[in-house]
């Protein structure tokens, strides 16, 4: 009950940060929302995740956000504003555009919304 829960509460924290993408005259279409434990191995031999990765439990989402001239934002930079309304909503949300990796590197993963309960 306890993962259904925060799944249910991440799932309506998504739909807010979408409306908030819409109201700054932006929009989005979904990327990766479910990877599969198979699919979170491979990316993680491929250097492109992590094993435990968080969308094996349904909660991680990547969002393609666009301008409003239908321009893509690839700069994790162009992300930040909507990261800092996703970590605003709960104590747990992360925004991949700050993760640093354990060897002390920044990870730019701008498009990544997660939350993380474990």
């Amino acid at each position: 009950m306890e993962l259904v829960q925060s799944q249910a509460d991440f799932s309506l924290d998504v739909a807010k940060l979408i409306s908030f993408i819409h109201a700054q005259n932006y929009y989005c279409t979904f990327g990766e929302a479910f990877r599969t434990p198979e699919q979170a191995a491979i990316y993680a031999q491929e250097g492109k995740g992590i094993s435990k990765s968080l969308h094996t439990k349904r909660l991680a989402i990547d969002l393609n956000i666009y301008d409003a001239k239908a321009n893509l934002l690839t700069d994790s930079a162009d992300y930040e504003k909507f990261g800092i309304f996703w970590e605003s909503l709960n104590k747990t949300n992360r925004w991949g555009g700050y993760f640093v990796s354990k060897y002390g590197g920044h990870i730019v993963d701008g498009d990544h919304f997660e939350r993380n309960v474990t």
